[in-house]
């Protein structure tokens, strides 16, 4: 692949911590000449794992924004042992205006790899991350949510590996990280040009994400949850020299999350009722929910079901719906062989 036009302010090879932006070049009407700040920190300490963390690949989930913000605050080189690269704010774009794609050219950093050189903004992130950043990674933790327009039981995420010891791995975090439920799935939503289709290329990281919550909002208890739960995992693979202060609590519950074609979609415009909560057990064929028609309110309303049952794991947050849009999914009981 070509190299990449993004140039970093900092060394991201240099012992010690350093923080600074990675340019992105841009040429607009306003800047002929301009670059796009794309915050980034390095934290490297004597020989041990190389560990990537990303926030914000899409700009309206703001858990692991903050968490990732506080973590390049609060820790120095001597806490760690080996590399850690940060970027809380991944698509920088997105994260500014708020948005869950890039004002700049519609987008989406989480369907975007392997990215482009030359491309646009977003195609230039993705490429840079897959290129420069994921090369010699032995994890990668990318954390999301449901965003402004879903909201997620607190989950962490893997893409089920075809071999027993990758699979063995991938599970051994979901529980270290010990939010109460983890769930894998046969391929992420972003298929080979999410991250994980990065990691699957490049071929030497494991790639561990998360679902916090979502609706636009940051839950106080479910952050200090998600920042316990990282600490853990970086100790675990030898990363943090110190313990974490919290253990994990109770057991992790394994799900698998159905397939796409499986999610429950809005089969017209209108008012989404949900019949439904999150964390509920539902079965195959129950009522998930209704459509209401705000502009003919003598309309019959349009009852949804869900396809196949299992633990609801995720919702439509806004109640305005359109035909086409998710309105939960499931996840069934797993147990990895």
């Amino acid at each position: 692949m070509q190299p990449s036009r993004i140039w970093s302010e900092i060394d991201l090879q240099q012992e010690g911590k350093a923080t600074g932006y990675l340019r992105v070049p841009i040429s607009t009407n306003a800047s002929a000449y301009g670059w796009i700040p794309v915050p980034v920190a390095s934290i490297k300490n004597r020989s041990g794992p190389r560990v990537l963390l990303i926030a914000g690949s899409h700009g309206d989930e703001w858990e692991g924004q903050i968490m990732l913000i506080k973590l390049i605050q609060s820790l120095q080189a001597q806490d760690i042992q080996g590399h850690l690269i940060i970027l809380p704010g991944a698509n920088a774009p997105a994260v500014a205006v708020g948005q869950r794609v890039s004002p700049l050219d519609d987008g989406n950093l989480n369907r975007s790899f392997p990215g482009d050189p030359n491309g646009t903004p977003t195609m230039m992130i993705a490429h840079f991350i897959e290129t420069v950043l994921l090369p010699g990674c032995d994890l990668v933790c990318d954390f999301h949510s449901g965003g402004s327009s879903l909201e997620y039981l607190p989950s962490t995420v893997i893409v089920a590996p075809k071999s027993a010891s990758q699979l063995c791995q991938s599970v051994d975090l979901l529980r270290v990280f010990g939010l109460p439920v983890g769930f894998a799935t046969d391929a992420s939503t972003g298929a080979d040009r999410s991250l994980t289709g990065a990691c699957d290329r490049v071929g030497t990281a494991a790639c561990l994400s998360t679902e916090l919550g979502g609706g636009g909002t940051v839950s106080r208890n479910l952050l200090r949850a998600a920042e316990d739960g990282l600490a853990r995992v970086l100790h675990h693979i030898g990363v943090l020299t110190a313990a974490p202060r919290a253990r994990r609590l109770g057991s992790t519950q394994l799900l698998y999350r159905v397939r796409p074609n499986d999610f429950v979609y809005s089969p017209a415009n209108g008012l989404f009722e949900p019949l439904a909560s999150l964390g509920d057990t539902v079965s195959d064929g129950q009522q998930a929910g209704r459509i209401h028609f705000t502009e003919e309110p003598w309309r019959t309303s349009v009852t949804v079901n869900f396809g196949k049952g299992g633990v609801v794991l995720c919702r439509r947050f806004l109640a305005r719906a359109t035909l086409g849009d998710c309105l939960f999914n499931v996840g069934r009981a797993w147990t990895p062989e």
